[in-house]
């Protein structure tokens, strides 16, 4: 029953995202080459997103991007990096993750675990959770 509930969010989530108007949001954008995508000592915390995003979208991108900056702060192998999925430039991580739409993928090598689900459904109402997940999957690939 839960996991019909998270669904069911997620859903609306991503329709809401998809017809959020022309509200345009703050983006902090860093440029990934394909070389970067198979580095197997590099955590790396993606967060892709399209041009318009909810608040959830925003908040997904914000809180991954604050728990990479405060808890691994001067660990060089841990790397935070938004993709703007409507602009060039992308194309290889978009096809590896197979991205559509929104996503939080967390990856090391060829190994990734994707957080999107539970992103959606924890970053606004319960934004400690999300952090601990984030923490635990980085420590999980080992930085």
């Amino acid at each position: 029953m839960k996991k019909a509930i998270i669904l069911i969010i997620g859903c609306i989530v991503l329709a809401a995202c998809n017809n959020s108007g022309n509200k345009k949001a703050e983006v902090h954008k860093t440029e990934t080459t394909p070389s970067e995508a198979i580095d197997t000592t590099t955590v790396n915390v993606y967060y892709f997103h399209g041009k318009q995003r909810c608040k959830t979208c925003v908040a997904v991108g914000n809180l991954a991007k604050e728990t990479v900056e405060k808890t691994f702060s001067g660990n060089n192998n841990v790397r935070f990096t938004e993709i703007n999925t409507s602009e060039k430039g992308h194309e290889t991580l978009i096809e590896k993750y197979e991205i559509t739409w929104n996503a939080l993928i967390i990856a090391k090598g060829s190994q990734s675990k994707d957080l999107t689900e539970q992103a959606f459904a924890t970053a606004v109402n319960n934004p400690e959770k999300l952090t601990q997940l984030i923490n635990e999957t980085i420590n999980q690939f080992g930085n």
